[in-house]
């Protein structure tokens, strides 16, 4: 069984077949009468096209249907090359924005991006772990992480996308780090449905390629935006139950995080970087700062500074206890590790 979160997308090639469905009798006409061969089958009916630029004339031309009938309506685009497969089938709305930002839909379907790696130190500044973080590849595409996953969740890709970045995470952990070293990759719990089933793909890429559970941390992001707390909760179970450490991101950005801190208990806690920009200078930061990581430390988390920028921000966090920090004091993100920690 395949939840929708999980299904498969395939780039919509410039010439191929769209399949539509149901095949409503005000659909097969208005197509028709707008000059489209119509091929009527058991699943609905198909249109070829030509190219890329046909599928969005398509779209306006059924915009005359009634709202019940697009809302029921979902396709399915097929290239020349295996017309006979289907990959998944998109609600209109979510097809029509698709063709809408089809620039940046094409960076996800095609997987234009990789994962760079930001350094994340010890109390003694030695290199413990690394985040990884979504960039455009060299020859591709430029973007902003954010707009991508944006457009992404707009156009019904979030669960794709999310899953294709945690791959490429895993994978470049592989080819770079040698055993030992934290990996620290996000994940958007709003793109789980069913945790174990969804993120089958995540523990199968890592048995694949020979890795050690133990060394990843998978942090949640949007931390601010989950409102179901049990859902997350049970998708940190999964990935305890496979060995894998949880982490949430963004702690202290509002009280909300706090709430969900308690009530989770991750295994590392990364505080937001509005409470670490001058910390050393601020006497309310510093109140919060301490209240995080007491807390924290009861329920036996390890803490992060994120953003850590000036040296006397690394020392206050760490006269406090802080075990971990991140920021461009120590390194900004890269494409690959520093040479003593290349793997071989």
């Amino acid at each position: 069984m395949i939840c929708d979160n999980c299904s498969t997308f395939e780039p919509i090639e410039d010439q191929g077949t769209i399949h539509m469905k149901p095949a409503s009798g005000e659909l097969i006409q208005l197509l028709a009468v707008n000059g489209y061969t119509v091929q009527e089958n058991n699943e609905g009916c198909a249109v070829n096209y030509k190219v890329r630029a046909d599928l969005i004339s398509m779209m306006k031309c059924l915009q005359p249907l009634p709202l019940k009938i697009r809302q029921e309506l979902s396709f399915c685009v097929t290239g020349g090359e295996a017309p006979q497969i289907r990959h998944s089938w998109t609600p209109m709305q979510k097809f029509e924005l698709q063709m809408e930002h089809y620039d940046m839909v094409s960076i996800i379907l095609h997987k234009q991006f990789t994962s760079y790696m930001q350094p994340i130190v010890d109390t003694s500044e030695q290199i413990v772990a690394y985040e990884f973080l979504l960039r455009p590849v060299e020859w591709g595409a430029r973007f902003q992480p954010y707009e991508l996953f944006e457009t992404a969740r707009k156009t019904g890709l979030h669960a794709f996308l999310d899953r294709a970045a945690r791959t490429s995470a895993i994978e470049t952990s592989a080819e770079w780090l040698p055993i030992g070293v934290k990996r620290f990759v996000n994940f958007l719990p709003s793109s789980i449905y069913d945790a174990e089933m969804c993120l089958s793909h995540t523990f199968n890429t890592i048995d694949r390629l020979h890795l050690d559970p133990r060394d990843f941390v998978f942090e949640v992001v949007e931390t601010e935006k989950i409102d179901d707390v049990k859902h997350l909760q049970s998708i940190f179970e999964v990935y305890r139950s496979h060995g894998i450490s949880v982490a949430m991101d963004d702690v202290g950005a509002g009280y909300s995080t706090l709430e969900q801190m308690i009530k989770l208990k991750p295994d590392y806690v990364k505080i937001d970087r509005s409470l670490i920009d001058h910390c050393d200078r601020n006497p309310a930061q510093q109140k919060q700062l301490k209240m995080i990581t007491n807390m924290a430390h009861d329920f036996g988390a390890m803490v992060l500074a994120e953003g850590i920028e000036r040296r006397e921000e690394f020392h206050f966090c760490r006269e406090i206890g802080i075990e971990l920090s991140q920021g461009y004091l120590f390194g900004k993100p890269s494409e690959r590790p520093p040479r003593d920690l290349i793997l071989n």
